[in-house]
């Protein structure tokens, strides 16, 4: 190989070193779309989310503040109650007008149990408002979406069409927080899914006023709306749905406590996309004189 031929390799691999060296915060690749939660200082996500724990709200499916009212052979897997009214129309007495409704645990209209039961479901939806938002997903749907752990937040509505599918990343303690400022719509046939050990036991949507389930969606995680809650015909919830100042309106459902698994510890974070490592400042223009000699040197003895 020439002299000058043993250069030009030299040179190239300078004129590059250097351009690492340079490049400036402004050229870095951002990444687009709703970011995962949180990043910290390596350019990685990190899981903020925290169960809150539901206290003496733990054994209920259903929880009414004004009233609960079903149409159809509802199913609800867990206590049912009612609190500070006392009415309840679809199910066994207490309730008026008999079934068809089933509660395989116990009916607490407008009793000391079902009160309980409300406060404890306050401070849970206290504490999920409280959590800092990782993601501001306000005016994107969630159908589609392929969630990481984390605090997601909507200013105003949100809404689900399609699936929407949470990535425990391996591990069955992961939780993810749902932060709503009002309403939450899904469209009928919508599902929630799990991957990687997800769970619906981890799962909170804390609304800010009401929660509307379309016809046959197939939802999961537990549901606190500050006002209302409403399941269309066929919609299922593994989860529980509180309302904790308005009525739970019910009409041919599943319901069904999941009970709680944790808080954590959480997944391991998980890397953001991100630049590629710029050599320390000043460090590629070093190399480049360095290197620039030695093709000089290389040329002088042809």
């Amino acid at each position: 190989m020439t002299p000058i031929r043993c250069a030009i390799p030299v040179l190239t691999v300078a004129l590059a070193l250097a351009h690492m060296g340079c490049g400036s915060k402004s050229s870095e690749r951002t990444p687009t779309g709703p970011r995962p939660p949180a990043s910290g200082d390596e350019g990685q996500v990190t899981a903020m989310a925290v169960a809150p724990s539901l206290g003496a709200a733990g054994s209920f499916a259903v929880l009414g503040a004004s009233t609960v009212t079903n149409t159809g052979a509802t199913t609800v897997n867990g206590d049912l109650g009612i609190s500070p009214g006392a009415a309840c129309t679809g199910f066994p007495a207490p309730c008026t007008g008999g079934g068809p409704g089933v509660v395989t645990g116990t009916i607490h209209a407008g009793d000391a149990t079902a009160l309980a039961a409300q406060g404890a479901a306050t401070t849970a939806y206290n504490a999920l408002a409280g959590q800092a938002c990782n993601v501001n997903l306000t005016g994107t749907d969630l159908g589609g979406l392929t969630l990481t752990p984390g605090v997601y937040c909507f200013s105003s509505s949100a809404q689900l069409t399609g699936t929407l599918t949470l990535n425990g990343l391996g591990n069955p303690g992961s939780v993810w927080v749902f932060q709503i400022g009002s309403t939450i719509t899904t469209a009928s046939g919508s599902r929630v899914a799990f991957i990687n050990g997800g769970q619906a036991c981890g799962t909170f949507w804390q609304v800010g006023s009401s929660a509307t389930l379309g016809t046959n969606t197939a939802f999961s995680g537990n549901i606190i709306a500050l006002a209302s809650d409403t399941l269309n015909t066929g919609a299922t919830n593994a989860g529980a749905v509180f309302a904790r100042t308005g009525a739970v309106t019910l009409d041919t459902n599943t319901v069904s406590v999941v009970g709680s698994c944790g808080s954590g510890p959480q997944p391991s974070p998980t890397p953001l996309p991100g630049p590629v490592p710029a050599l320390p400042h000043g460090a590629g223009w070093a190399l480049l004189v360095v290197l620039l000699g030695s093709g000089a040197y290389i040329l002088s003895r042809r």
